[in-house]
């Protein structure tokens, strides 16, 4: 089974690739755009990790996040909502 790992839009982007349970490659963005956190969609890093294992996208089993992110926008949006109005200035 191939299995792309993503991690993004919070604070250090990356990829990792494992294949059969054997991890074949993994990248943090900021190595290939430079930029220190970066939190982008990791596409230089899933290329990395493709071309790592001669693989293509339609060759993967699947792809995964590490967090729900409906999860974590409900958690915020508690948050936000329990400490109003001091959390007003977050928006």
């Amino acid at each position: 089974m191939r299995i792309l790992g993503l991690s993004f839009d919070y604070h250090d982007a990356a990829a990792a690739l494992v294949v059969d349970g054997i991890p074949v490659a993994a990248a943090p963005e900021e190595r290939f755009s430079r930029l220190k956190h970066d939190r982008r969609l990791p596409v230089r890093s899933i290329a990395f990790c493709l071309e790592r294992a001669g693989l293509k996208l339609g060759d993967l089993d699947a792809v995964v996040f590490y967090e729900k992110p409906f999860r974590k926008l409900s958690r915020i949006l508690a948050g936000t909502v329990s400490t109003f109005p001091s959390s007003g200035a977050l928006f």
